[in-house]
């Protein structure tokens, strides 16, 4: 047996498709060539393009992934045509399918159009530090329907790709400038608010990741049913970490306060009873009764 009748064995016959070795071979070269093709890219073109115009890491994985993509459809398209399989019939019975499960497809389709408007425009990318949900965290990977995130007690949360593009994404490694964050103490009355104020300015000067400029400021919040309610703002660009850096300038504020014996109360109430009186005597009374 030469090549040629080898290449033409046929090694699934049903009706008018005949899968032959030659095809399946042929399908085989194709999807490795892609993936051979993509790293000739990769090592030949992009790297190259990210250093002359020095694209930050997040970009360029979005840059890769999207092209990734394109390269491995039409490679795993034209395989398909390769081994006999007709796209046209393909797309015709995924037409029909998707008429009769749209309603069920619907998520999955809006997560894919997400992940390829992600890819696109990148405005989430890898390495961002984002809050959405209600969550914070580090991108660690974006995928064509999910990406990944990392949050800060590093559990990685998957989401999808909608969730990125339709919901509101505070994007923290967009701002490229310090952000102001703030922690709130309450005083008792009777407190010295100058000192106060000085106390809660030494406690954010301080620490070594509140900036000195802007510089932090101290604002009389209100009169609280049981406090005087002040809050220190301070800016830092140590985004991801900054519950750390309020729990450390708490732990200040409670040392300041400690020191210069500034009360921090807690909430007080005062019970009135009506006919008091009238209650003590009958309590007394029955005190008596029983002896």
């Amino acid at each position: 047996m030469n090549l040629t009748e080898i290449l033409e064995y046929s090694l699934f016959d049903v009706g008018s498709y005949t899968l032959t070795i030659g095809n399946l071979l042929f399908a085989l070269i194709i999807l490795l060539g892609s993936r051979m093709l993509l790293g000739f890219i990769y090592r030949t073109f992009l790297n190259r393009f990210f250093t002359r115009r020095n694209i930050d890491g997040g970009r360029q994985f979005a840059i890769k992934a999207f092209i990734k993509y394109i390269i491995y459809t039409i490679a795993l398209l034209w395989a398909m045509q390769t081994v006999g399989i007709q796209l046209s019939v393909l797309w015709g019975g995924a037409a029909a399918l998707l008429v009769g499960i749209g309603l069920g497809l619907q998520q999955t389709f809006n997560d894919l159009i997400s992940g390829i408007i992600l890819l696109t425009e990148a405005t989430v990318a890898v390495g961002d530090v984002v809050s959405v949900g209600g969550i914070i965290g580090t991108v660690t990977n974006i995928g064509i329907r999910t990406s990944k995130v990392e949050t800060r007690d590093a559990i990685s949360i998957i989401i999808p790709n909608s969730k990125l593009v339709v919901d509101n994404v505070i994007n923290w490694s967009h701002n490229r400038t310090p952000t102001r964050f703030q922690v709130a103490v309450g005083v008792a009355y009777s407190s010295d608010i100058k000192l106060v104020s000085s106390l809660l300015l030494e406690a954010v000067e301080d620490h070594v990741e509140v900036l000195k400029v802007p510089a932090p400021r101290v604002q009389f919040k209100d009169f609280g049913n049981s406090s005087l309610d002040f809050e220190i703002n301070f800016f830092t660009v140590e985004y991801l970490g900054v519950e750390q850096v309020k729990s450390n300038i708490r732990f200040r504020i409670m040392e300041l306060f400690r020191e210069h014996n500034i009360e921090i109360p807690f909430p007080q109430r005062d019970l009135w009873l009506k006919n008091a009186p009238f209650l003590t005597q009958q309590g007394h009374d029955q005190h008596a009764e029983a002896e």
